[in-house]
Order: C-alpha cells, then structure tokens, then sequence
C-alpha cells in the first residue's frame, strides 16, 4: 500500500512541475537595438523588447533586400548571445554579439537574428 501511495505522490509532484514549466516563456531578458534607414532617408532607430530564444526574428524594417538597406550597428543588451545575419531568414553571413555587449559598428549589416544562450 505504502508504494501506491508514493507512486501517487510522485506522479502529482511531476504533474505540478509540468504545469509550473509549460507556462514559462522562452526569451531573452532585455533589449536588442539597431539603426537603419527609414523611407525618408535619415537613421532611424528599432529596440526589440525581451526577443524570443532560438528563434530566427525579421528585422522588419528590413526584411526585403529588394526596398531597403540592411539595418547596421546592433547593440545587443540581453541576456543571451545574438547572432546577426546578412540575409532575411536567418542566412548569409552571420556574426555573434555578447551578452549585454558593446554597441557594434555602422559597419555590421544584418536583417535578422537569433538569440540562444
């Protein structure tokens, strides 16, 4: 009887902790920042908030190689690692930031990123 009542135990714990993860949401904590050229030609600047992990994101500023520049100097202030790319989709070349880094040249292009720890 006594095993019946520990394996009843254990299944509800196991349960309770299943239901406690399956709420908590995958995302970096802090802000992703860059700079890009907005439709009447001047820098503009975008943050995204607490971004998604493991996730390839779309800059959508620029997202469409065919009607705009890519987006330059990122600042990576989360707390995950940050990987640019080139192209949309996460493709082309690629570079990593650090975790609540440095900002990054003008130089640095990109058009969309992922974060991961």
């Amino acid at each position: 009887m006594r095993f019946r009542t520990a394996a009843a135990a254990v299944t509800a714990g196991s349960f309770a902790l299943l239901l406690a993860l399956s709420g908590t949401a995958n995302a970096a904590t802090g802000d992703f920042s860059y700079e890009y050229v907005g439709l009447n030609g001047q820098p503009q600047s975008a943050t995204l908030h607490d971004p998604d992990s493991d996730k390839c994101i779309a800059l959508a500023e620029v997202a469409d190689p065919g009607a705009s520049e890519p987006a330059f100097a990122p600042h990576n202030d989360t707390d995950e690692y940050a990987m640019v790319f080139t192209g949309p989709g996460c493709t082309g070349d690629s570079w990593t930031l650090r975790p609540h880094g440095r900002p990054a040249t003008d130089r640095l292009k990109l058009r969309s990123v992922v974060f991961f720890r």
